[in-house]
């Protein structure tokens, strides 16, 4: 269940390809500073961000694993994952990072209702 007044950002795009996913777990880390509830919903190649076993990326390109570690430090425990994009990438929950919760997709219009602000990433 949602808290009303938390910013849903829903991170999209994959690990290294796109500024995308940084800039998407930045603002939820500024959000939270500033004391706002914050939730994150990862969706098709964003799930990469959640992997225990991550490449580095390109030479310049900060690991994002470090920044998804620090999200408890942040009070950001909600991390709901789509549960179809997961498997359509043939990985299992085992293999993400520790905190997350799978949601199914016929659920996320659902979990989208329950937050009257919403970033997509």
């Amino acid at each position: 269940m949602a808290t009303p007044d938390a910013l849903l950002v829903i991170i999209r795009h994959a690990t290294h390809s796109s500024n995308w996913l940084r800039e998407g777990l930045d603002a939820a880390l500024v959000a939270a500073a500033f004391g706002q509830p914050v939730h994150l919903l990862f969706m098709g190649q964003g799930i990469m961000a959640l992997l225990k076993e991550q490449g580095s990326g390109a030479p310049g390109q900060k690991a994002t694993l470090p920044t998804i570690d620090m999200l408890e430090m942040y009070d950001i425990d909600k991390l709901w994952v789509a549960e179809e994009a997961l498997q359509g990438m043939h990985l299992s929950a085992d293999s993400l990072v520790e905190g997350i919760t799978l949601i199914a997709d016929q659920e996320i219009p659902g979990l989208l209702q329950q937050h009257t602000q919403i970033l997509n990433f």
